[in-house]
């Protein structure tokens, strides 16, 4: 199977898993809206996000691993594949201890942090452990063989095992809300579906790669650049996370709401971005292992270009139907107030300057420069910390979006000089221009929705004035590829064929 084959699958396969998630991420926080009130939504998202923090004790392990992975693989040297394999887990197993103990600490310190008349003490404290679970079943189970099917660009065994992951835990949620179970029962109940994903994953990686050997003296230097890559895993936590983290401490767990369920449409975008980026990273290194750098160059000019044209259609359509979204979602939803355009737009706005610089991130991991990005990658961090809590304290949610914002557009800029100096193959000029180029496509596509009053009260009206822009944006993307990306157009219909 070629790279271009295996890409392809692991698309398809990402798609359906992108599709099957997003649905299920705007149905649960409606059901926990409808059923347990704004208050309980944010709870649950303040605590699913300090545990997400918990997760950095393994923070580089994965990317490590997947990266020492790549050249065994390819040789075929199943003894190394063992050794490296044996070192990730008792790496993994570390972490775990690590991580239960954190989820304890945070059982029992979080429950005197947060004010909500709905549950008690004791209750926040076990739905706190019942949150963690799931957590301690990454390390414990799901992690090394998540890592050697990544490497081996076998990502669409991982998404299918995910999506009935995702369907059995949607089912039991949305049921057992319905019939009124208190929501550390659900939640609880919930987690047999995650057990349900580990066993899956088990059972394929035993029978597809019965040469592993956990007995093999485990390659501990193999994970060398697990602390390098640490950087890179903090920061993705960081851009993801510290939103709600902030909100909790600045605000109130009703704007930590507000924020999650703005987020709803952020999540449905790198959803269906995270389609084209299953398996990207292992398909770049591979070649970058193989050392084939005239390819590079052509796969990596064909795929930032349908990256970037994709990004700039979503975006446009975003910042244009985004608002409407979120005021019918909520629609009966009386408690806090999400009529909050100018919290729409940013949020769109943030969601484009990270995602634009996803090409450069992901050859950054590829080709393992975690080392080289450590410097980086902290002032990114220090930036949002320091403009989110600033900016938070000062003007509250839009403050900490800002924040954000700032920091993205720093390691935006960064990247672009950053990735052609250790990779001479990628050319900043056709980057800059391309990166303007998404920014200027999204705001064409944005800007019939600032003349144009259609009044869109219904999911019905939304539905076709949603595919109306989607066309139109197909439309204005088009011409583009047309007037100024003819031939890297024409390259990418032939490899497809």
């Amino acid at each position: 199977m070629t790279r271009t084959e295996k890409f392809l699958k692991n698309s398809a396969s990402t798609a359906l898993l992108q599709v099957i998630t997003m649905l299920s991420g705007f149905i649960i926080p409606r059901v926990m809206l409808d059923i347990y009130g704004s208050e309980i939504n944010g709870l649950i998202s303040s605590i699913t996000q300090f545990i997400n923090y918990f997760m950095l004790v393994e923070a580089g392990l994965s990317a490590a691993v997947v990266y020492s992975l790549y050249k065994p693989l390819a040789e075929n040297n199943y003894t190394k594949i063992s050794a490296i394999v044996t070192a990730a887990k008792n790496f993994y197993n570390k972490s775990g201890y690590i991580f239960v103990g954190l989820t304890i600490c945070l059982a029992v310190i979080y429950p005197f942090f947060v004010t909500t008349n709905e549950l008690s003490l004791i209750e926040i404290g076990i739905l706190v452990l019942v949150l963690g679970v799931s957590g301690a079943l990454e390390f414990f189970t799901l992690a090394k063989y998540r890592a050697i099917l990544t490497a081996d660009q076998k990502v669409y065994i991982i998404s299918l095992a995910s999506i009935i992951y995702v369907i059995v835990n949607t089912s039991i949620i949305v049921i057992l809300s319905y019939l009124n179970v208190n929501i550390v029962l659900v939640r609880a109940i919930a987690l047999l579906s995650v057990f349900l994903r580990s066993y899956l994953l088990y059972f394929f990686v035993k029978k597809h790669y019965n040469y592993l050997n956990y007995n093999e003296i485990p390659d501990n230097k193999a994970l060398d650049k697990r602390w390098d890559a640490l950087y890179m895993q903090i920061i993705g936590v960081v851009n993801s996370g510290l939103p709600i983290l902030l909100a909790t401490l600045f605000t109130n767990l009703k704007t930590v709401s507000v924020y999650v369920v703005f987020n709803l449409v952020i999540i449905g975008i790198n959803g269906i971005l995270g389609v084209f980026m299953g398996g990207v990273s292992s398909t770049f290194g591979d070649i970058i292992a193989r050392k084939e750098y005239k390819n590079l160059k052509k796969a990596y000019n064909e795929f930032q270009l349908i990256y970037y044209l994709i990004i700039a259609g979503i975006h446009g359509v975003s910042f244009a139907m985004i608002m409407s979204f979120i005021l019918i979602y909520t629609k009966g939803i009386t408690d806090v107030n999400y009529n909050l355009p100018w919290t729409g737009f940013i949020i769109v706005l943030n969601s484009l300057m990270y995602n634009i610089k996803t090409p450069q991130g992901m050859l950054t991991i590829a080709a393992g420069l975690y080392k080289e990005s450590r410097n980086r990658i902290t002032l990114q961090t220090a930036i949002a910390i320091v403009f989110g809590m600033l900016l938070g304290y000062l003007y509250g949610l839009n403050g900490i979006i800002v924040g954000m914002l700032l920091a993205n557009l720093y390691r935006t800029v960064d990247l672009i000089f950053f990735i052609p100096k250790y990779i001479p193959q990628i050319s900043k000029i056709s980057t800059i221009y391309r990166m303007l180029s998404v920014i200027i496509l999204s705001f064409i596509i944005y800007m019939p929705m600032l003349f144009l009053h259609i009044e869109i009260n219904n999911l019905g009206i939304w539905t076709i004035s949603t595919i109306g822009m989607i066309i139109y944006a197909c439309m204005i993307v088009s011409i583009y590829m047309i007037l100024f990306e003819r031939n890297t157009m024409k390259s990418i219909i032939c490899r497809f064929r």
